[in-house]
């Protein structure tokens, strides 16, 4: 069971009432900036694109450390940077915002975002969609060389249609941002360490909370809590159920009263500081009350899932041997089964993605593990009328095997 001399490990030994501070150095960010840009352009040349022009903020975030309303930008698009390949790296900022990137070593020049989107411009969008493309086309023939060939990461369709009317070629750059990401820096590693220690002290909130009567919504809150005060972004889901609600999984946390004894699952798919994303998930009782024979057992079953498929993590594996050797589900819980047995984090839940064996089939991606990758190992085990428990770790692959970067127990069976 989870103890409190454990939870209380994870707090913040300055006292619960205090954020987290981050000791990682300045200089540890500034590196991690300056990699993760070279990843990019590596990825444009090996390509073979004039310009790679990215709308998802989680790519900004990636290439600039530019960050600037994420959430509310990942719907609008409003704000977009343009990397051209042996030019300059530009980012178009939300207009009398440019101030939030200021003094960001990667970008090259900072100008107004030209903001198409029928929200802001009505009946006048289409103008406004053809200064955008033709501003676009512009930069790109300054600095192409003849490349006439742009790599979006995310457009709508009738701004692609206008940038091929100006003359460019658009491509799909998701595959470019995704390979570019997958492989971490020691210094990106760092500060995944470090959202990681502050998810763990908002998971230590969860358990000291978990007490009989307190909702789902409010366990939940904690989280967030933690996260927010200690300088992170946002929790991408809001998984967190108890007792019955936790299966069928992937219902949303609500205002269901935890009753003592009853199993608490969560994921906690968490943007913290610096934008890296914790990924964990655990499962433990209410009101740290002992697990019934059910309950361990299911608890059991999970956990060994979990460690069968860790231990098999080194790098040169390739994705379909890790299937052919990962654990076997049996037969009452495969219904109930997760959606993938590993896949891969960084500023986000991002490429790769290994689906559980019954699902494995000719058309699954191929691949290798590689060092520097992060993947999370994943659990979900439930039955016909028991309980969900939802676990999962976030792991590092290394030149000689594997680390895992979370450390919060898992319950004991």
């Amino acid at each position: 069971m989870f103890m409190d001399e454990r939870k209380n490990a994870y707090l913040n030994t300055e006292g619960k009432d205090r954020p987290l501070a981050s000791p990682v150095p300045a200089e540890v960010v500034e590196r991690a900036r300056l990699y993760r840009l070279a990843r990019l352009r590596a990825q444009m040349e090996a390509a073979d694109v004039a310009a790679l022009l990215l709308y998802d903020p989680v790519n900004i975030r990636y290439a600039f450390d530019s960050s600037n309303m994420m959430v509310w930008t990942a719907r609008n698009p409003v704000r977009y940077a343009l990397i051209l390949n042996g030019g300059p790296a530009m980012l178009f900022e939300l207009p009398r915002t440019e101030k939030t990137a200021r003094g960001l070593p990667g970008i090259d020049e900072i100008r107004p975002a030209r903001i198409w989107m029928f929200m802001a411009q009505g009946d006048k969008a289409e103008a406004h969609l053809e200064d955008w493309a033709a501003e676009i086309a512009s930069l790109v023939r300054q600095s192409g060389g003849g490349n006439l060939r742009v790599a979006a990461d995310r457009l709508e369709m009738h701004a692609g249609l206008a940038l091929e009317r100006h003359g460019l070629t658009v491509t799909d750059g998701t595959p470019l941002t995704e390979l570019a990401r997958s492989i971490k820096s020691e210094d990106e590693i760092e500060l995944m360490r470090w959202t990681i220690r502050v998810c763990e002290a908002g998971m230590a909130r969860i358990a000291e909370y978990s007490v009989p009567g307190v909702t789902e919504r409010e366990l939940w809150g904690h989280l967030h809590f933690e996260n927010a005060r200690s300088g992170g972004a946002w929790l991408e889901t809001k998984l967190l159920t108890a007792g019955p609600n936790t299966n069928p999984w992937y219902q949303e946390c609500s205002d269901y009263k935890v009753r003592a004894g009853e199993k608490i699952s969560f994921d906690t798919d968490m943007i913290g500081p610096y934008s890296y994303c914790a990924d964990l998930s655990r499962s433990w009782t209410c009101g740290n009350v002992p697990m019934n024979d059910l309950q361990k057992r299911i608890y059991a079953t999970a956990l060994e899932q979990i460690h069968h498929n860790l231990a098999l993590l080194e790098p040169g594996l390739s994705f379909a041997e890790f299937n052919d050797r990962s654990w076997r589900i049996p037969e009452a819980h495969i219904p109930y089964r997760y959606s993938n047995a590993v896949h891969g984090v960084g500023m986000a839940d991002e490429w790769l993605f290994v689906p559980l064996h019954p699902d494995w089939s000719d058309k699954t991606m191929s691949g290798r593990f590689e060092p520097g990758m992060v993947v999370c190992v994943e659990s979900l085990v439930a039955e016909a009328g028991s309980e969900s428990v939802k676990l999962e770790t976030q792991v590092l692959i290394t030149p000689s095997g594997h680390e895992r970067l979370d450390s919060f127990p898992f319950e004991e069976v």
